[in-house]
């Protein structure tokens, strides 16, 4: 069995480092197996098993979810990829997780996703909203890009840690490439203002922004009314 597979591998100092990383997971969901040896597993299953795998769902382990994304990832036609977002994302619950699920074939029909980005939104869940954003950063920033697609993420009001996180990590990676169009949002504090703020962090440690550009946007910091606890570290990605 695959998951038998999993705990040969399982690493329990490693298990230590996803139960703090990956905070959201229950510790008993975590194996401890590092995400390479998961990647080598998935090219090791053969068609039929990887087959059965994908429709075995819910998981049990958090390693399985991300065994099933990583095949998820790899399959080539537009359509089905969809089909098994949808049969998926209702069982994502970590930042992990969500953003290691980037099929390459979501590529190949852009008009078409960019409707299911709206659908996914529309549904005001935490991580088919944190998944959206992703899907927006990842496939429409470069040729596929329209400055609309900035106010779908201005207008997401889930205020939840982990969508608001995503979306800035969108709207500093917007910055580099869409400069005037992202500074708008930013002079005229159309964001919620820890997006806001945590925009011009992320874009002040990117090497791909100005000296000049980085010192203007720490002039557009905005205050809180009050002191708020610090929310819990944020990871980006693997």
């Amino acid at each position: 069995m695959i998951k038998d597979e999993l705990f040969k591998k399982q690493d329990l100092s490693y298990r230590e480092f996803t139960a703090v990383s990956v905070p959201t997971i229950n510790k008993e969901r975590i194996i401890g197996v590092r995400v390479p040896i998961i990647r080598q597993l998935a090219k090791e299953l053969n068609k039929e098993e990887k087959q059965d795998f994908l429709k075995c769902l819910p998981h049990e382990y958090y390693e399985e979810d991300l065994l099933h994304v990583i095949l998820l990832n790899n399959i080539k036609d537009y359509d089905e990829t969809i089909t098994a977002i949808e049969e998926f994302l209702p069982y994502i619950d970590n930042w992990a997780t969500n953003d290691t699920l980037r099929p390459k074939s979501l590529n190949k029909r852009p008009d078409k996703l960019l409707l299911r980005i709206k659908d996914w939104i529309a549904t005001d869940k935490e991580y088919y909203l944190r998944f959206a954003v992703s899907c927006l950063m990842h496939y429409f920033l470069k040729e596929n890009y329209d400055k609309e697609q900035l106010k779908l993420v201005a207008d997401i009001k889930n205020d939840a840690y982990y969508v608001e996180m995503m979306n800035a990590w969108y709207y500093a990676t917007a910055l580099i490439d869409h400069y005037d169009d992202v500074i708008i949002y930013l002079k005229n504090s159309l964001l919620s203002i820890d997006v806001h703020n945590k925009t011009i962090q992320k874009a002040i440690d990117s090497y791909r922004i100005s000296p000049e550009k980085k010192e203007y946007l720490r002039s557009l910091r905005r205050k809180k009314a009050r002191l708020q606890a610090s929310p819990q570290q944020f990871h980006y990605s693997l």
